[in-house]
C-alpha cells in the first residue's frame, strides 16, 4: 500500500482473489483462472499486475482449504476447493475501502472494476462511501485535466481536442457513479 493508502499494483490481484472467495468457494485452478481473466481483460498483460502467488494467501491465513469429504481422497493441489478465512474477509474489506491514486491509468480502471464487481459485498454505507470516494476521484481528475486544458485555452491543437475528450470522459464517469449512489 502506498503512503496515501491507496493500492499499489499487487495489491488489485489481492483483492481480485479475496474478493472472488468471498463470493464462493471455488477450486485453486478456477480461482487463479478467474483472476487472470478478469485482470488481462481490464488492463491486458502486465507485469506490474504480477500478484503474489496464491500459496502466500495460505500462509498469511487468508484463505484455506476447504473440508475435503469424508471416506474420500484429498484432491489434487489444482481440484482443491479454497475459501476465505475470517482474516482474509477483514483483508479483503480493508482493500475494498482503500483510495485511488491519481491520475485515472489502467491500474485504477482495474481497481474500479474490482470494487464495482464487489462492491455489493459491503455494508450500505461503506458502498456508499466507495462511490463517494470514487466521484472525489474524478473531482480530482477533472481538476488535473481542467488546469491543463486552461494552461493551453488559447491553442487550437490536437491537445486541446484530446483534452477535452478525456475532460468528457471523465465527467460522465462522475455522473455515472452520482446516479449509482442516488440509486443505492
Amino acid at each position: 500500500m502506498y503512503k496515501d493508502n491507496s493500492l499499489v499494483p499487487s495489491e488489485a490481484i489481492r483483492l481480485a482473489a479475496l474478493g472472488l472467495l468471498a463470493r464462493q468457494e471455488r477450486s485453486y485452478a478456477d480461482l487463479a483462472r478467474d483472476i487472470r481473466h478478469f485482470t488481462a481483460r481490464i488492463v491486458g498483460p502486465s507485469l506490474d499486475l504480477l500478484g503474489p502467488s496464491l500459496e502466500l494467501f495460505k500462509v498469511e491465513a487468508l484463505m484455506e482449504a476447504a473440508d475435503a469429504a469424508p471416506g474420500r481422497d484429498a484432491p489434487a493441489h489444482d481440484e482443491q476447493f479454497m475459501r476465505l478465512t475470517a482474516a482474509g474477509q477483514q483483508e479483503f474489506r480493508r482493500l475494498m475501502t482503500t483510495k485511488l491514486r491519481g491520475p485515472m491509468g489502467e491500474v485504477n480502471k482495474l481497481i474500479i472494476a474490482l470494487k464495482m464487481h464487489f462492491l455489493d459485498l459491503l455494508a450500505r454505507e461503506e458502498q456508499l462511501a466507495q462511490i463517494e470516494m470514487l466521484e472525489e476521484t474524478c473531482d480530482r481528475e477533472l481538476a488535473r485535466l481542467g488546469d491543463l486544458r486552461g494552461h493551453h485555452s488559447d491553442e487550437a491543437t490536437f491537445l486541446t481536442s484530446w483534452l477535452d475528450h478525456e475532460i468528457d470522459e471523465v465527467d460522465s464517469r462522475r455522473q455515472w457513479f452520482r446516479r449509482l449512489r442516488e440509486r443505492l
